[in-house]
This record gives C-alpha cells, sequence and structure tokens, in this order.
C-alpha cells in the first residue's frame, strides 16, 4: 500500500512560551490531518510561523512590534510569500520506503505535485537528499534520492498518483479547519489576520 501525507518540519521548541505545544522532536515531520490533537494543532501553528519569523531588513515590511506575541505572528503575517517547511511524504508499507522531503522543500508547493503528471512543470522535492519525481509513461518514479545510482524507488500508476495528491489536498483542508478553530478560540483578538495568513501558506 502506497501513502501519501502533508508534513510540516517542526522548529526547534526550546523556550517557546507563547502557548502550550507538543514535543515533537526538532526538524522531525509532523503529519497534518483533521485527526491531529488540539495539542498537535498548536504545535503545527507554531511551526508554520516559525518557519517565517524573521526580522524585517529591505524587504518593505513594518518593523517587528515589541508584544512578544505580535513579535512572533510578525513574519506570518507580514511576508508576502510564506513558506512552510515540509512538503508531501510518501511510504510504501509493503517495501518499506519513504520518499521524504528534501532540506528547503515547502509545503506551500503542494498543489505543484500534479505537475507531474499534467505537464505544467514539477516540484521542488529539496535537497540532501535530492528527491525525484518523472513521470514514464503511464507510471510516476518517485526517487528518493536522484543523486544515487542505486536509489530506491516508489513506483505507482498515474490514476493513484493523482488520487493521493488529491487525497492530501483534503488532509490540508482537514487540518487547516482544525487550525482556524484553534486560532479562533487561543488567539481570539488576532484570529482574522492569522487565519488568512494560514490559509495562503497553504495555498488553500
Amino acid at each position: 500500500m502506497i501513502v501519501m501525507r502533508p508534513v510540516l518540519e517542526i522548529s526547534p521548541s526550546d523556550g517557546f512560551a507563547l502557548w502550550p505545544v507538543a514535543g515533537v522532536r526538532p526538524f522531525h515531520h509532523l503529519p497534518l490531518s483533521g485527526e491531529l490533537s488540539a495539542t498537535e494543532v498548536a504545535t503545527a501553528v507554531m511551526g508554520i510561523a516559525a518557519c517565517n519569523d524573521l526580522d524585517p531588513e529591505h524587504d518593505g515590511r513594518p518593523p517587528r512590534p515589541t508584544d512578544p506575541l505580535d513579535s512572533f505572528l510578525h513574519g506570518l503575517l507580514t511576508f508576502e510569500d510564506l513558506f512552510v517547511a515540509g512538503g508531501l511524504r510518501v511510504v510504501d508499507t509493503v517495501n518499506g520506503v519513504e520518499f521524504l522531503p528534501g532540506c528547503c522543500s515547502g509545503l506551500e508547493e503542494w498543489r505543484a505535485w500534479a505537475g507531474v503528471v499534467d505537464g505544467s512543470g514539477s516540484p521542488s522535492f529539496g535537497h540532501d537528499p535530492d528527491p525525484l519525481a518523472e513521470r514514464v509513461g503511464d507510471v510516476v518514479r518517485l526517487v528518493v534520492d536522484a543523486e544515487r545510482s542505486d536509489s530506491e524507488v516508489i513506483e505507482l500508476s498515474v490514476t493513484d498518483y493523482r488520487h493521493l495528491v488529491e487525497g492530501a489536498g483534503r488532509d490540508l483542508a482537514d487540518f487547516l479547519a482544525l487550525a482556524m478553530s484553534w486560532v479562533s478560540e487561543n488567539l481570539p483578538t488576532r484570529s482574522a489576520q492569522v487565519n488568512a495568513a494560514l490559509a495562503r501558506a497553504l495555498d488553500l
């Protein structure tokens, strides 16, 4: 069986005290879906905001606020192009092969996965390892590390591939619904801005 899930790479949370977060190991992937606990959702919101928590430089953004919460959310709310570390993880549960997002891969580009089969381009899967997706006739080949001649490969039909990408999109939409509910309850004075930014960050 081949499973595809949207995953978020979690930033280190040591010292983070703006709201409770789960004990997810830094730089590991948290699968996003509508089945997350409230604490996992809180962790994911933290992770997405942390991806964009950069000081304004010469990018035209306003100065960072002094309030701790507003300061942490500043990048999420002011960057035009948001980044969400992660991507789509594909697992062949029969053969034990995992196709993982590489370094610098962004979940915000998940829709580009359709380009592998419809000719509109190809997503960036990051590097180290260097994942690659290619269509060969009616088959999609997911190469775990294109820099290795002996790399493991996951192969599936174009039809199955399309269904998996659509399913990943539904998982993201279900997660966004949970995240918006969490934000509305826990960040009520900033919920409209934060929820709009999360939807934009996930290209939903």
